[in-house]
């Protein structure tokens, strides 16, 4: 009997021959395994040897050596890949650096800021044996009702595309052969978001036009970044599931746009098919179209491998036809280098690498930069006579509500796993009480209400009473896990429990009163929120959020935070994004169709003029544009300087604007700077009514300003060749 080593065993043969040894030895069961990716639940044993599947995930740690160990012992040895929702850091991992979630990071539009946190990220995860993060999240946030708009980018497709690239290359690096490096997912591919009602996974009437124009940009953009992995959404598109869309799966993401990554289905969408959206007769079926359709991996189906043995035996699908995925997954592999090395979590690294000084100051300048500003009478920053401040509100000292989604506590994980340990989380209260102290400023604490519960009158006059012997109020309203997330949508965005009660009152009082808001998503304020003296928006600002809020009331901190997502007056105007189609007939005969807060709003404790905007074609088709940007105001700060394109004559109907580019810049008081932002030629395409990317010669606007708001922006126009 030969002791040759297999080839596939040998790291100096190509991929490919390794492929070709690996895959002439397998049996059928062991290819239906290679294509599931399993929930371990914490304990990986049973699985790998029941199932030996191809990817493990909700394990960490020893328990997921156990599960290396078990692999080894299969009769082919083939490594498992260790995936995880590392979502706004290492989510599940007590103890470990939980930084702001997609929709407050994006509220910095600084993208080596996301690249510097998923970075990080990736350092965390890596020692812990994980290999995979399901992030990032590239859905349009349009209807707010939909429970999972926190992790999201916001509501445009550019910046998410600027975004997500970056965020690809913090969590990949160099490349699967990084040391520090982990596998990026783009998700939910594609049009996820667009659902009806905001109800999660429900069917999304989006044209082929309209995905090309919008939904699909965002994720090309990742496939260009080297994003290793694709994830379906749960949703269908006229009819069909997206793990069932061939044209989206193989024509668009395969073949047009080059993907050579996985494409991993979303939690038992192949399951799905058979039990919830009932296009599939069987399970058997269910496998044979979500292999057909270019799916590589089936997350938590694990009927799946039944089914598919079973397809093959009654002779409804070719073994061969396995191979295709199966030389995908297994090829991620051998590049990786798991064959030879598996990657065992390694604690005592874990256990230094995790949370260090460095990381916790990088979180507390993600949360400094992401804080917005919205509104402000004057006073903010707190003048030095303030003196007593009372802090009320039921999000003021909570932890889970002010690390949100996706972190222990929240609906993912089982509560018996714990939270986060309260120690790592700075919140409103303790931010506000730590800088107060050093200001010579006293603090009482009454939560007033709570935000899951009806009203209590004695809790809110409390607060009420603690309100009228201060200074001023800061109130930190805002929603509660079980209004938020997967599964958890709402029919309404008004602020929950006895909320509004509570701001009614302490608006009677007269007293300045700041409202902080920590929430998943954007809300309906009250009137007694909107006319508060001032507004910050923090969303779930991570573990050191409640020192950047603090700091922004002192004015230690200058906010520079602008929104990507806006703010609607009454839950009656969704959607209310900012792009719009042209053509409608007037607004709403009962409200205005603005919303509260614009796309792109955000004050700063100083002020910023705009002038002088210049637009010089480029030889490619594009354009460089150039604006003067000065501060008039008393402090140095920083303003984002939005670029906006307008085509004004279309073949099809087409929105007013679309942002297009934008920069940061950091001026000192009274200092003017040219700012610069060069627009490639596509910044002037849009998709005709045949669905194909073009740009059609004509005149076209360029918008330069801080918002998107039509008065805060400034004018140019151009031509771009000759209309026929």
């Amino acid at each position: 009997m030969s002791t040759r080593q297999p080839l596939y065993q040998d790291a100096a043969q190509a991929v490919e021959t390794r492929l070709q040894d690996l895959l002439s030895r397998m049996t059928l069961r062991e290819k239906a395994g290679q294509l599931m990716a399993i929930n371990a639940n914490g304990n990986g044993v049973p699985w790998v040897r029941d199932y030996q599947p191809a990817s493990l995930f909700h394990i960490n740690g020893s328990a997921l050596n156990d599960a290396i160990d078990e692999a080894a012992r299969t009769r082919l040895g083939i490594p498992v890949l260790f995936a995880e929702d590392c979502i706004h850091g290492h989510s599940f991992w007590q103890g470990a650096t939980i930084f702001p979630t997609q929709l407050a990071l994006s509220s910095a539009w600084n993208p080596l800021l996301v690249e510097r946190v998923a970075r990080v990220t990736a350092r965390e995860v890596k020692p812990t044996g994980i290999q995979w993060t399901y992030s990032p999240v590239l859905c349009i946030a349009r209807d707010l009702r939909w429970g999972r708009v926190g992790e999201t980018f916001g509501e445009d497709p550019f910046i998410i595309s600027v975004l997500a690239a970056a965020m690809i290359r913090g969590y990949q690096g160099r490349g699967i052969e990084d040391p520090d490096g982990i596998l990026a997912t783009a998700k939910h591919y594609a049009g996820y978001s667009e659902t009806k009602g905001g109800l999660d996974a429900s069917e999304a009437d989006i044209s082929r036009r309209k995905l090309r124009s919008f939904f699909l940009p965002p994720f090309e953009a990742a496939a260009r970044a080297g994003c290793m992995t694709f994830m379906t959404g749960y949703q269908s598109m006229e009819g069909v599931p997206s793990t069932a869309n061939r044209w989206l799966l193989t024509e668009v993401l395969k073949d047009e746009w080059g993907f050579r990554g996985i494409v991993v289905t979303d939690y038992n969408n192949v399951g799905s098919m058979v039990s919830g959206q009932k296009i599939c007769a069987d399970i058997n079926s269910a496998a044979v179209l979500a292999i057909r359709s270019g799916n590589d991996l089936m997350m938590h189906t694990p009927e799946f491998r039944d089914g598919v043995i079973a397809a093959v035996e009654e002779g409804l699908l070719r073994e061969d036809e396995l191979d295709e995925p199966l030389r995908r997954v297994l090829a991620l592999k051998f590049r990786m280098g798991l064959f030879e090395d598996p990657r065992r979590a390694d604690l005592a690294r874990a256990a230094v690498v995790i949370k260090t000084p460095a990381h916790k100051e990088l979180n507390l300048e993600a949360a400094r930069q992401s804080l917005v500003l919205l509104q402000n009478n004057g006073a903010l920053p707190l003048p030095a006579a303030v003196k007593k401040i009372a802090v009320v509100g039921p999000n003021a000292d909570d932890d889970l509500a002010q690390l949100g989604d996706w972190s222990l506590g929240a609906s993912q994980y089982d509560r018996s796993f714990g939270k986060h340990p309260r120690e790592c989380t700075v919140t409103p209260l303790d931010g506000i009480r730590a800088r107060a102290a050093r200001a010579g400023a006293a603090v009482v604490y009454k939560k007033g209400c709570d935000n899951n519960a009806p009203a209590d009158a004695d809790a809110i006059a409390a607060a009420v009473r603690a309100a009228a012997a201060a200074d001023v109020v800061v109130c930190v309203v805002g929603d509660a896990l079980q209004y938020a997330g997967e599964f958890h949508s709402t029919a309404t965005l008004e602020l929950p429990g006895g909320q509004i009660q509570l701001l009614d009152a302490l608006a009677q009082l007269g007293q300045p009163l700041i409202v902080a808001l920590v929430n998943t998503k954007p809300l309906v304020l009250p009137p007694s929120a909107r006319r508060a003296d001032a507004i910050i928006e923090l969303f779930n600002p991570g573990m050191a959020g409640g020192t950047a809020l603090a700091e922004a009331l002192f004015g230690d901190l200058n906010p520079s935070g602008k929104l990507t997502v806006s703010v609607p007056l009454h839950v009656g105007q969704q959607p209310v994004y900012y792009n719009r189609t042209r053509g409608q007939h007037g607004s709403y005969a009962d409200i205005t169709q603005e919303p509260l807060f614009p796309f792109g709003h955000g004050l700063s404790y100083t002020t910023y003029r705009y002038e002088n905007l210049r637009v010089v074609p480029a030889a490619d088709g594009g354009a460089t544009v150039t604006v003067s940007v000065t501060n008039t105001g008393p402090r140095a700060g920083e303003e984002i300087v939005q670029i906006y394109v307008s085509d004004e004559v279309t073949s099809a109907t087409w929105v007013s604007k679309e942002l297009k580019g934008f920069a940061r810049v950091a001026l000192s008081a009274g200092e003017t700077q040219d700012v610069t932002v060069a627009l490639p030629s596509a910044a002037f395409s849009f998709v005709n009514a045949a669905g194909e990317r073009v740009i059609e010669p004509g005149q076209f606007k360029i918008h330069a300003g801080g918002s998107s708001r039509a008065a805060d922006l400034l004018t140019a126009e151009m031509t771009l060749g000759q209309r026929g």
